[in-house]
């Protein structure tokens, strides 16, 4: 028989990163997605921002 392929652990989501704090003012670093509405994050990479659960895509020029 072939040997099982063993997982991975995935590493835990890091929630802090999202967010900026401000004296009392929290503000967000990403922008929420416009279709899945708020609590999911868009994903901001180097050309565009991705939604990871619709793959709504936002261009940058």
């Amino acid at each position: 028989m072939a040997k099982k392929k063993e997982k991975k652990p995935s590493k835990p989501m890091q929630v802090w990163k999202l967010y900026k704090t401000q004296g009392n003012k929290v503000e967000r670093n990403n922008q929420f997605c416009p279709k899945c509405g708020d609590g999911v994050f868009l994903s901001a990479h180097k050309d565009r921002e991705v939604c990871g659960k619709c793959n709504y895509s936002n261009f940058k020029k």
